[in-house]
């Protein structure tokens, strides 16, 4: 790993300026969990919560969340997103919700922080939909599962610890 690129010499901060970069398409994949009582999956599952469609609203949300992410990330640059998948699966054996979201640009940076963004809001618009009848609910494991394109090469994580 080089040096910090978000610290000036004086150890400032700063956004990375990305002028000289070439636009390359890029793609990040990043995944989390909701882990919930099986009585509260059910209810997500059969659309039965008091919220509404928690699955198409966390959807939603993350989509939203990552076109936002240079809001809320300090020194993320804007990005012109090309294309954002935000999935959310039913594991009945954690019990819980898998979420996964796909974040597609042709620019200069990558889209790491915009994926991850995604899968964060996601859980917690989840979480905030069906906190009434599960407060022990979790959001564990949000990490990026893979990248390419970029100077920095392609990414492949390994397996979940």
């Amino acid at each position: 790993m080089s040096g910090l690129t978000h610290l000036g010499p004086g150890g400032e901060a700063r956004m990375v300026d990305v002028s000289g970069k070439d636009a390359t398409l890029r793609e990040a994949v990043a995944e989390g969990l909701v882990i919930m009582q099986p009585e509260t999956l059910k209810i997500v599952v059969d659309g039965n919560a008091k919220k509404g469609d928690v699955l198409g609203t966390a959807r939603i949300a993350g989509i939203m969340a990552a076109k936002r992410t240079h809001e809320l990330i300090p020194l993320c640059h804007p990005l012109a997103l090309s294309g954002i998948t935000v999935t959310l699966e039913p594991e009945g054996e954690l019990p819980g919700l898998r979420l996964r979201a796909t974040v597609r640009t042709t620019g200069p940076t990558g889209v790491e922080m915009e994926a991850l963004t995604a899968v964060s809001v996601a859980a917690l618009t989840v979480y905030d939909m069906v906190k009434a009848v599960d407060r022990t609910m979790r959001i564990e494991a949000i990490r990026l599962v893979r990248k390419c394109g970029g100077a920095s090469g392609d990414f492949k994580a390994g397996a979940a610890a």
